[in-house]
């Protein structure tokens, strides 16, 4: 069985956005019960996790901002926008779920373990250089991609982000990269707004962001639709040495803030795709990180589908995929767009 480390701790329950907030310890309540009824608690490598430096973190955000971020500290709420606030903890939290993303790398790439799933709050994907937004304060995923090429002197680092909403705050940190590549499906119009077909990248970093927006509706077929036909030619070409998944869970078929179609069997097929991709093209290296998901029976269903593939206590077969696919269009017009940097 695989090595397969996962990143829980206190301060990830202790964030708190307020009374009847989507976004809260509830979510990571239905995670760890998971663990704890299916035994799984017991098959994974608990590892602990560090608190990420203000270098480490700067590394992506503006100092002034994570200082505002920090003064934070102590206070009952502050609201950092419409959606997202913080109490008394949520910067300790903030800068032990970046961390926690840095020990999962660490592991993997140290070959402690084969895989890592960093169960964090609060998330991250939408937080901007110098903004929180979207109920997330400090960019994890984005930290770790820049923390893996400074400190682990990699050259080529995947982003995979299956969230419903784009993930704005890390494209834009890597906008001009060639050394980062962003991939992500999402529904669209919808919040953040951002995530046109025609963000591409910019510079030299132009080709290297790729976004699939999609209609409401999309499931399993469509979304392994999209990772064969878009990804998989862009991976053998790009040839990353380590996989970050912004995993999010808010495309689960009945996830309230959502409308999308993805089952927990649709999320097992894109763990073993982007696993069996990591394995060639990077030596297994491959971390997940959790970003949304607010059905609470979803993350209890979904994230056991993901660990337990990862620990190969399953192979989901993801070879039918010949139902009807709702989203060729999304797919013709998304490498009509690339086909000038990518071949497909």
């Amino acid at each position: 069985m695989k090595k397969v480390g996962i990143i829980l701790d206190k301060l990830y329950f202790d964030h708190d956005n307020g009374m009847g907030h989507p976004e809260s310890q509830h979510r990571l309540v239905a995670i760890l019960d998971m663990l704890n009824q299916t035994g799984l608690r017991d098959e994974v490598i608990n590892l602990k996790p560090r608190d990420a430096t203000k270098e480490e973190i700067c590394l992506v955000h503006d100092e002034r901002y994570y200082d505002s971020i920090r003064s934070t500290k102590g206070k009952i709420r502050v609201f950092l926008d419409p959606d997202t606030s913080t109490c008394p903890v949520s910067f300790e939290a903030a800068v032990r779920a970046s961390g926690g993303m840095l020990s999962a790398i660490d592991g993997v790439i140290n070959k402690d373990i084969d895989s890592a799933f960093a169960i964090v709050r609060p998330p991250g994907h939408h937080a901007e250089r110098n903004r929180a937004m979207g109920f997330c304060i400090f960019n994890s995923v984005a930290v770790g991609a820049s923390y893996v090429l400074k400190a682990h002197s990699l050259n080529r680092v995947l982003i995979v982000d299956w969230d419903l909403h784009h993930g704005n705050g890390t494209q834009n940190m890597f906008y001009d990269s060639t050394d980062v590549l962003y991939f992500s499906t999402h529904q669209f119009p919808y919040y953040p707004g951002t995530g046109s077909v025609r963000e591409v990248g910019l510079g030299n970093g132009t080709g290297f962001t790729i976004n699939v927006p999609l209609d409401v509706g999309m499931g399993d077929i469509e979304y392994m639709k999209i990772f064969f036909e878009i990804l998989n030619p862009i991976m053998e070409q790009f040839r990353p040495e380590i996989i970050l998944v912004s995993a999010g869970f808010d495309t689960f078929y009945d996830d309230p803030l959502g409308g999308m179609s993805v089952t927990p069997e649709g999320f097992a097929q894109m763990t073993r795709f982007l696993k069996e991709a990591a394995e060639k093209y990077c030596g297994g290296k491959i971390v997940f990180i959790l970003e949304g998901g607010y059905n609470l029976d979803g993350l209890w269903l979904s994230t056991k589908e993901v660990i337990e593939e990862l620990l190969e206590k399953k192979r989901t077969d993801y070879s039918d995929l010949n139902g009807i696919n709702k989203a060729d269009n999304a797919i013709r017009i998304v490498k009509g767009v690339h086909s000038l940097y990518w071949r497909f």
